[in-house]
């Protein structure tokens, strides 16, 4: 009897492990279909793009020189960047009829009013006002700076510009063009990037070849419904149908929001042609990670289905995953090097031949690292709600606005928003 107990129990087993072992074969083959399927998704993104951006930089529009009509620009400031004077000259060297500047800072003592005081008095002939308040509308002190500037403006089209922007001569003439529609309230830019030291070049090199790239595809695709921070022109008229920036005082993706909420109320809003330069100040890892999973948690929080979509471009990772798990296969070889191929002939159509990016030209080969970089990113911001801007620990809500952890040390430049 014991012998057929023992023979039942050998058979019990046996059948258990063909269970799991026909189980684990089924779960490698969804594995290798899923990374395949990934693979592909990304491919087909990467050739979309590469259509998406010589699409766009080969029809120039057609410019009007006699539209120039009267800007006022906002330039939030808060403490100094990488060649300040350099970058506020750049705005004050236009060759445009009548615009007006004015840079607002939240205190006197802030770094960054004597390099304007300079810019003051060797551009005599430029209207430049220099706003100083300290008066808040919401968590985003960025905003509050534009709030506060904007009282000043005399015209009716604005450009708001980030501190560490720097622009040829012919930036307003050509960025204002696309209002010659009356239907458009909001303009923006693309930018390549200056850096200086090794993690800005990193940084530079995803900006460049891949965040830019993102912009370029989702124009073609749903056309433009956000508009990008480093610079924006809008409609006075338009920012005022959304409520001023009272109505996006909270929010840590303030560009995001002066793009959808104009679009909200009837407006289009244009990517311009013309490309600014931004300066990359990132000295370290741990800047670079704040700052990208900052961005990671704008999108996220913005446009969601966006932020989840992003796992379909991720082919440089998916592509090798796929490789490791068919156990080095020639199949698995040709994915990876197709996927490759098509990642860095994405990255040169953008950041080379349509950026004239002379850092994604020089390390066009840290793309790899840079993709692998930012999934890691990408998983890291996916269900985190915490984020550090300028010595402050911020928690995003899920509308996408910022409520202060800790008590705000506005009387400390470190904690300002510039």
């Amino acid at each position: 009897m014991s012998i057929f107990l023992e023979l039942a129990e050998v058979r019990y087993q046996f059948f258990i492990e063909l269970g799991l072992q026909s189980t684990l074969k089924d779960f490698r083959q969804y594995l290798l279909m899923l990374l395949l399927m990934l693979c592909l998704s990304a491919i087909w993104y990467y050739c979309y793009t590469i259509y998406a951006a010589l699409e766009f930089f080969s029809h120039p529009p057609q410019s009007d020189p006699d539209f120039h009509p009267p800007v006022t620009i906002l330039k939030p400031i808060c403490g100094l960047d990488i060649d300040t004077y350099e970058n506020f000259a750049s705005f004050c060297q236009q060759d445009y009829p009548e615009y007006q500047i004015i840079f607002s800072v939240r205190h006197e003592r802030d770094p960054s009013v004597e390099v304007v005081k300079k810019i003051i008095h060797n551009f005599p002939n430029i209207d430049i006002r220099l706003v100083v308040s300290e008066r808040t509308i919401g968590t985003n002190l960025k905003v509050s700076n534009l709030a506060n500037a904007v009282a000043e403006a005399r015209h009716s089209f604005l450009f708001l510009a980030d501190s560490d922007v720097r622009v040829g001569p012919d930036y307003l003439r050509q960025t204002i063009q696309p209002m010659r529609n009356p239907a458009v309230g909001v303009v923006t830019c693309l930018y390549r990037p200056l850096v200086r030291g090794r993690v800005a070049i990193l940084e530079a090199v995803g900006i460049s070849t891949d965040y830019q790239a993102g912009v370029l595809a989702a124009r073609k695709l749903e056309g433009m419904k956000f508009a990008l921070g480093p610079t924006i022109a809008i409609r006075r008229t338009a920012l005022e149908a959304i409520g001023g920036f009272s109505a996006i005082a909270d929010y840590l993706a303030d560009d995001f929001q002066l793009g959808y909420l104009p679009t909200q109320a009837g407006y289009k809003v244009e990517l311009s042609h013309y490309v600014i330069e931004h300066v990359i100040a990132t000295t370290s890892m741990i800047d670079l990670i704040h700052r990208q999973s900052r961005w990671a948690c704008c999108v996220r929080v913005s446009r969601p289905r966006s932020y989840l979509g992003l796992l379909l471009t991720y082919g440089t990772a998916t592509s090798l995953f796929f490789l490791i798990a068919t156990g080095g296969s020639i199949l698995g070889w040709a994915v990876l090097c197709i996927t490759w191929i098509a990642r860095l002939v994405m990255g040169w159509v953008v950041g080379v031949r349509c950026l004239h990016d002379p850092v994604a030209k020089k390390f066009l080969w840290l793309i790899p690292l840079r993709d692998l970089m930012s999934l890691a990113l990408w998983c890291y911001s996916l269900t985190g709600n915490t984020i550090e801007w300028r010595g402050r620990k911020l928690k995003l809500a899920k509308d996408g606005k910022l409520i202060p952890l800790t008590e705000d040390t506005v009387d400390s430049v470190e904690a300002l928003s510039s």
